[in-house]
Parts: structure tokens; sequence; C-alpha cells
């Protein structure tokens, strides 16, 4: 499997694109936020995926940073669908709360004619109906709900709740087989309610807002967030082998891979990773 980072920066950031990421399994892809805008279709662009490739999309929460670029995901896919462009469906998963801003801003921005092909279930029902629904042509907002797991690019995929201190927000962990998975834990600190997901995770995705030596500067508890000694201590503790630190300020982009792998490298002895917008990884 390749993980493709499309996007690093918070929800300010304008050095980089705010955090955003694909999936890649046999040209199977499975996008992880779209990020505030339509730089997410260049964005897939630039990383080698066709839009229209793009079948599985998981919304993590409902801030700008993560769901605006979805409005032009569900744009391009109603619209060609509506054209005879686009044939099949496609899958974007995410709690109650964001389906139904999905639904609302689909039914809102979209022509009649393309929210037509919007159709929102849970993933029960989805599971249910697989079968016979497997030709029909549309866009399925499934809703998903803590614990839940279903099959995504060929791999089980385990939704659960952060319990955010902000807006509800989901993580997920997909198996890689082998007994390895990756596990995201969205934007926000850890919670011990996620261990069972996180810990021994062979890839570990977490937030990082800015050097622990900064805080006074950029100030990320006052944001719900960590910084990059928070995010290795605790990869050390829940025995993670790679870290892939993502979600953060946009300050000092030439020297930021430099000087958060330096901080971390202080806490965590595993694989600590800083990426740039559309570094890919081999997982």
């Amino acid at each position: 499997m390749k993980l493709t980072i499309l996007g690093t920066g918070n929800a300010q950031a304008v050095e980089c694109y705010n955090t955003c990421f694909l999936l890649e399994e046999e040209k199977q892809y499975f996008m992880v936020d779209a990020g505030g805008g339509n730089t997410i279709l260049g964005r897939l662009r630039e990383a080698g995926a066709d839009w229209r490739e793009v079948r599985d999309i998981f919304v993590t929460h409902k801030h700008i940073d993560h769901i605006l670029g979805i409005v032009w995901m569900m744009r391009m896919i109603c619209q060609n669908m509506k054209q005879g462009k686009y044939e099949g469906e496609a899958r974007i998963y995410a709690h109650r709360e964001v389906i139904g801003i999905l639904q609302k801003l689909g039914e809102m921005l979209l022509q009649k004619d393309q929210a037509d092909y919007l159709r929102v279930q849970t993933l029960e029902e989805r599971a249910e109906s697989a079968e016979m629904i497997q030709e029909e042509t549309c866009l399925r907002l499934i809703i998903v709900e803590d614990g839940q797991t279903c099959e995504i690019i060929g791999h089980p995929v385990t939704f659960f709740d952060i319990h955010s201190t902000k807006a509800q927000q989901y993580g997920f962990t997909i198996a890689l087989g082998g007994g390895e998975r990756l596990t995201c834990c969205g934007d926000e600190p850890y919670k011990e309610q996620e261990e069972q997901y996180a810990r021994g995770s062979k890839w570990l995705m977490h937030e990082a807002f800015c050097l622990h030596g900064q805080a006074d500067i950029f100030k990320p508890y006052e944001k719900h967030h960590s910084t990059v000694r928070d995010a290795a201590m605790l990869a050390d503790q829940l025995g993670v082998t790679n870290l892939i630190l993502y979600h953060t300020e946009d300050h000092d982009m030439e020297h930021r891979k430099e000087r958060y792998t330096a901080e971390g490298r202080q806490y965590f002895g595993g694989g600590l990773y800083v990426p740039e917008d559309l570094e890919v990884f081999e997982l």
C-alpha cells in the first residue's frame, strides 16, 4: 500500500495545503479529508491520481480545513454522473453530523439534477443492500458509528470516536496485513479511548502543531493541539514503529522537517517522519 500526503498544514496554513492524504493499493484509492478548497483537485493530479478513481473518502470532522474540499469532490462526481461521464458509485464515510452537513451542502449548492445522485445510508444499510445496488450510479453518504468496520480498497477499516473536546471527530485504523496496521488519530491530541487502535501500530499518524520549544509562540494547547515532543513521547509509550507528524504551523517551511525531526528524536527512537506536501510512503 502507498500513502501520499496531499497536505500537511493546519487550518490557517498558506505555505502548504491543509492536512489530507491518500491511500492507494492496485489503483484503488481511499482519501482522508480534502482540505479547504478546490486545490484538492490539483493535488490529486500532482499525486498521479485521477479524481474519478477516488471512490472511497473519509471525512474526519466538520472543520472548514477538512470538509470544504469534499464539496468540490461532490460537485465533480455528481456533475459528471449527470453528464454520463461517471459510472458506478462513490462513497463518502463520516459520522452522522458530518453526513448531515454534506447532505445539506449538496442540496443547497449543487444543481437539483446533480443532487439527485446523493444517497444517505448507515453502514448497516449499505451492507444489507450491497448486492442489489451494486450497479447503481450514485454518491453514497455513509454514516459510520464508533467501532464499526468495513472493507475499503480491500482492507478492513475501523472507525473510532477520538472523543474530541471541540467538534465531534473520528479517526480510523486500517489493517495492512500480517497483523500490521496504520492508525490515524485525527487532528487533536491522543486520548486513552484510542489505545486499542493506536497501540503497537506500524504507522501512527498524529498531529503536531508546533515545536514544544515554540509552544509559547503558537499556543497549541489553547487550540486543543499537541507539540512535536508530545506526539513523540506518545508514540514511544504506545510502542509504535513509525510516527508521521502533520497538521503543523507553516512559519518556517524551509527548516520544518529538520527542526521537527531533531526535537522528536529526543523522545522517540522509531521511524520519525515530517512529510512535505505530496511526499509518498510505501507502507
